[in-house]
């Protein structure tokens, strides 16, 4: 994403944003975070930054309103975007594109991040319906799990779940956090597969 908005393209952006009328910083945020269907979504440190350089170049003013800061866009921010329509059509383009690059994305994690529930979950019911029945823990080892202890693992499976599809979800989580997110779950699945052997 920051491909995207790199050399001043936020900037831009937020000029074309307040074109559409007056807005506070949140709001900014918040149609940035539609803009990119819930993928990204810039933080109040990367905005209001750039609110207060574009005020101070003449190019939006503010106006205190319910204790917030509502800004709006100058003549000077009207001549800044007419002068770089060219740029900010390309952008609009290329952000059409992250988009769809995001979407895909998501869409591949969380195929993956499922699949590998799948596998743990059923690994799991296998490893708690093998200790109800009073056989030996699927690993081999000499003791019986309890009852308790399959309920208590059964449990801990529940708030990984729980877990795994907060984090699928989250608005504006990176690529690398969502890869660590399922590379933690690779390797919990792989563990259990080794002690199921």
């Amino acid at each position: 994403m920051s491909a995207v908005f790199s050399h001043g393209r936020l900037r831009l952006y937020l000029l074309k944003l307040l074109a559409e009328g007056p807005k506070h910083g949140y709001e900014l945020i918040r149609l940035l975070e539609n803009r990119f269907l819930g993928l990204y979504a810039p933080s109040a440190g990367t905005i209001y930054p750039r609110l207060a350089r574009l005020e101070a170049e003449g190019l939006v003013s503010h106006a205190a309103a319910g204790g917030r800061k509502v800004y709006e866009i100058t003549d000077g921010g009207r001549a800044e975007l007419a002068h770089r329509a060219g740029e900010l059509a390309e952008l609009e383009r290329e952000i059409h594109a992250s988009v769809a690059d995001l979407t895909s994305l998501a869409t591949e994690i969380e195929q993956q991040v499922s699949g590998s529930v799948r596998d743990i979950k059923r690994e799991l019911r296998e490893a708690a319906r093998q200790s109800r029945s009073g056989s030996r823990p699927p690993w081999g080892g000499r003791a019986r799990w309890t009852s308790p202890a399959a309920d208590e693992l059964e449990r801990a499976f529940g708030e990984l779940s729980a877990e795994v599809a907060r984090i699928a979800r989250r608005p504006g989580l990176g690529e690398g956090d969502l890869r660590a997110a399922l590379g933690v779950l690779h390797r919990a699945a792989e563990e259990l597969r080794r002690l199921g052997r």
